[in-house]
């Protein structure tokens, strides 16, 4: 049962092309990055962006050239592709999720970039400030730390007898630790034990999980990174082999589709879209130190009643209500 409608995503990926191709287009044609964090699972933000370009008069293979690159949650990767990326001189790069952006922020202070998906930008030294960001560097919050309190609370809503937890983060960056200090400041107050574990690879996530599983009344929060979303299936099927309800910071729908129990965070598809606006605005002349990095405005609850009812669940109804999207 869909209770809003979502966008539909343009077809197929950018065309690939040489990375010194971006660098010989004449001067009615703009070049455009895209690095991301991730793997493919970002690939629906990506689209969105591009079709939000798109109705702003911007057609790729026309007076546009992007360039897409996935780093797959590998930092060293991520270090050698931004280099790459900016050496090119794009008019603009689309940034998604805070390693992308460190990894840029490293590499150049000249080419204009436009982050989505990155929580504290201020302290990670991106910005000067939200309201003044004062560099090459602008973009769009992906949420403030105090989400996680919210993760938390949903987690004991759905699953009351819920007595421990194991919050899976990335410690090697500023929002894996912000996110689960946050959840652990909570916790007592949901009379929950919360544990905090990594995501830096398959065997960790499997050795994590088959041994928290060994003790009762478990569940598991995935915060939001983009290791998350690396390891995001295998994290699901996990989820199910032993258990556990569990709360995702990324409310993609494919992400509770795939099976996933429920998940609140915000519409990354609106930041693609705000994205767009702010790359048309760079690419139009103005600088990213004059556009404020903003804030989410839509968030979503998304709950998965075939998996609510695998873990013998049942999902309240006022937490029903508040659904913007249930999946039976």
């Amino acid at each position: 049962m869909r209770r809003r409608d979502f966008v539909s995503l343009i077809g197929g990926a950018a065309a690939a092309w040489p990375l010194p191709a971006l660098a010989q287009q004449g001067d009615r044609t703009k070049t455009i990055g895209v690095l991301s964090s991730a793997n493919r699972a970002d690939e629906p933000t990506v689209k969105v962006f591009q079709q939000a370009l798109q109705q702003l008069g911007w057609t790729d293979g026309g007076n546009l050239r992007m360039q897409i690159i996935w780093g797959a949650g590998d930092l060293d990767a991520l270090r050698k592709q931004a280099q790459e990326i900016t050496a090119t001189a794009p008019d603009a790069i689309l940034s998604i999720g805070s390693p992308a952006t460190s990894a840029l922020h490293q590499a150049t202070s000249n080419v204009p970039i436009v982050f989505v998906a990155v929580v504290d930008p201020v302290s990670a030294g991106y910005v000067v400030s939200l309201a003044r960001p004062g560099g090459n560097i602008t973009g769009f919050l992906l949420f403030e730390y105090g989400i996680g309190g919210k993760w938390l609370e949903l987690l004991k809503q759905i699953a009351p007898d819920v007595k421990r937890a194991v919050v899976l983060r990335d410690p090697d960056i500023p929002a894996g630790i912000g996110q689960f200090a946050i959840i652990q400041s909570v916790a007592p107050s949901l009379g929950i034990d919360v544990v905090p574990m990594g995501v830096a690879d398959d065997a960790e996530i499997e050795r994590s999980l088959m041994s928290f599983a060994g003790t009762p009344n478990g569940g598991l929060i995935l915060t939001a990174s983009a290791r998350s979303l690396v390891h995001r299936n295998l994290i699901i099927k996990l989820a199910a082999r032993y258990g556990l309800p569990a709360v995702y910071g990324t409310p993609t729908r494919d992400t509770i589709a795939a099976g996933a129990l429920l998940g609140y965070g915000p519409d990354l598809l609106d930041h693609a879209r705000r994205a767009a606006g702010y790359v048309d605005r760079v690419l139009r002349g103005e600088r990213p130190a004059d556009l404020p990095v903003q804030a989410p405005t839509k968030y979503e609850l998304v709950i998965n009643l075939k998996t609510a009812k695998a873990l013998g669940l049942t999902v309240p109804p006022t937490l029903l209500a508040s659904a913007d999207e249930v999946i039976e």
